[in-house]
């Protein structure tokens, strides 16, 4: 898929540090996807009950809604099933990982490894969808 392609599609990326926001951004203009960020759950939960995008970037640890129980509320709406989820944490421990796994996540991604990693399962869960997640181990 091509910049081009990917111009088309919208992301959603929930974040509640600025710097990630900026960084999550910038890596998505590189490859030519636009996208819709957000500091805070409630903010978030607000523009996903009026917008369906082609993926949403989540956080787990956010300020005010466990980003969980977003991923829970995203997962529980049909209109949700064929979007992926990629999970974005500074939580790097495997229960966590099979947590939001099994919850619904199609990938998960730790801060320390953001810019090696972010861009690769970006463009895979864009170019394939939710059926992306068996092509790599989480």
């Amino acid at each position: 898929m091509n910049n081009v392609q990917m111009n088309a599609r919208r992301v959603v990326v929930v974040d509640d540090d600025p710097d990630v926001l900026n960084l999550v951004s910038i890596l998505l203009q590189r490859i030519g996807v636009q996208a819709s960020t957000f500091a805070d759950g409630r903010s978030a939960i607000r523009y996903l009950a009026q917008e369906t995008p082609d993926l949403i970037i989540l956080d787990l640890m956010l300020p005010d809604v466990d980003g969980l129980d977003i991923l829970r509320q995203i997962r529980a709406r049909a209109r949700f099933e064929a979007v992926p989820v990629l999970v974005l944490s500074a939580k790097a421990d495997p229960d966590t990982i099979r947590t939001a796994l099994d919850n619904g996540a199609d990938s998960y991604v730790t801060k320390l490894y953001i810019t090696n990693s972010l861009v690769d399962r970006v463009r895979l869960l864009l170019t394939h969808g939710r059926r992306s997640r068996s092509l790599f181990g989480h």
